[in-house]
């Protein structure tokens, strides 16, 4: 992790796609300029970030992010980028919720300008937790807070959660539910499926993948909960922060239909996953953060509801990150960046932690 380069997160040349987004914009504002380069975001391993300045009388925002479909050639990580859906998502939380979401702007489906559907959203200002290394690590502004600080950052953030899953009518989410029949979350489970499918067809299946989801058949809760919209990536690392408080929640491309414990349990496994890590390389880390009994307490106390079936819930999360982990893998191997190992459960990063998961010894009390 801490030695082994970043996979690539983009095929696409920077200088071409800035021009190419000035031709466009000049269509939609006549006689706007792009202000400074168009420089790439702060990208995932999916959709792509571009960052630009609009100087124009009659614009919106003077910043500016836009967010890109993964290009359809450069062996993606999912197998559908729906920007419409994305942009529809955030438009509708900032209608029926107090929850800080970008100001979206112009939505374009035709993939011919930039290679790919995209949008347009205002940039939204303040400081991220980071990924690469992780806020986990030394040396970033998250590990160097108090922990006063911290404790104030992991309250505000599960406020976001709750505010969402209980400002939003669940009616206007049900537009997210897969296709298929049964529960939202049995839907839920059905398409993660058939994504793992997606993902090892022609290559190695991973065995513990597949244990996971026997195991998660095991421990299907009795009672699911209603269905609430779902933030999807519901992590700290794709929160924008003024100070240690929310100013943007970001990446809306995994919003669902589900019980609220898969944005609760999401959130509670992503900071593990960076958490195991950071140990893994000999550093304290932060184990004091979003640990899973006070994100529970906190989430209880604002919404009155308290998290239901969280060992399901934390080994859902596990389960749908080592899907994403193997695919990101397959992706590094095709370009060469790594050779796939023998055993192909050895590519997921947290192979040990969602083992332990399947066996049922992960959690201890002091968690």
């Amino acid at each position: 992790m801490a030695t082994a380069p970043r996979p690539r997160t983009t095929t696409r040349d920077p200088e071409e796609l800035a021009a190419r987004l000035t031709a466009w914009l000049d269509r939609r504002l006549p006689g706007a300029t792009v202000s400074g380069p168009a420089v790439p975001g702060s990208n995932g391993m999916s959709s792509e970030t571009l960052l630009f300045d609009l100087e124009h009388p009659d614009a919106p925002v003077r910043g500016c992010a836009l967010r890109l479909a993964a290009d359809p050639a450069a062996y993606t990580v999912f197998p559908v980028y729906d920007m419409a859906r994305q942009h529809r998502v955030m438009a509708l939380v900032a209608e029926h919720t107090d929850v800080p979401v970008p100001r979206v702007l112009w939505l374009e489906e035709d993939p011919e300008p930039l290679g790919a559907p995209f949008f347009v959203m205002a940039r939204a200002e303040g400081r991220v937790p980071p990924d690469v290394m992780p806020y986990t690590y030394e040396g970033n502004w998250l590990h160097s807070a108090t922990d006063a600080q911290r404790a104030a950052l992991e309250a505000e953030s599960v406020g976001v959660l709750a505010r969402l899953h209980d400002q939003f009518p669940a009616k206007e989410a049900e537009f997210l539910l897969p296709d298929g029949t049964g529960s939202p979350l049995r839907r839920h489970v059905d398409a993660q499926r058939a994504y793992y499918a997606w993902v090892v067809d022609g290559l190695a299946p991973s065995p513990l993948i597949e244990a996971a989801f026997a195991r998660l058949e095991e421990l299907w809760p009795d009672d699911e909960g209603p269905a609430v919209l779902c933030w999807g990536d519901a992590r700290i690392g794709n929160i924008v922060y003024d100070g240690f408080a929310p100013a943007a929640v970001l990446d809306w491309e995994m919003a669902a239909c589900a019980p609220r414990e898969v944005d609760l349990g999401w959130t509670v496994y992503l900071h593990r996953f960076f958490q195991d890590l950071t140990v893994g390389f000999g550093q304290p880390g932060l184990p004091g953060l979003l640990r899973r009994g006070a994100v529970e307490r906190r989430y209880a106390e604002l919404t009155g509801h308290a998290p239901r079936a969280m060992e399901f819930h934390t080994l859902y999360a596990a389960l749908r990150h080592a899907i994403v982990m193997l695919r990101i893998a397959y992706r590094q191997a095709y370009f060469g960046e790594v050779e796939v190992p023998a055993d192909p459960d050895r590519l997921i990063l947290h192979h040990a932690a969602l083992a332990a998961m399947v066996r049922g010894d992960y959690w201890t009390d002091e968690d």
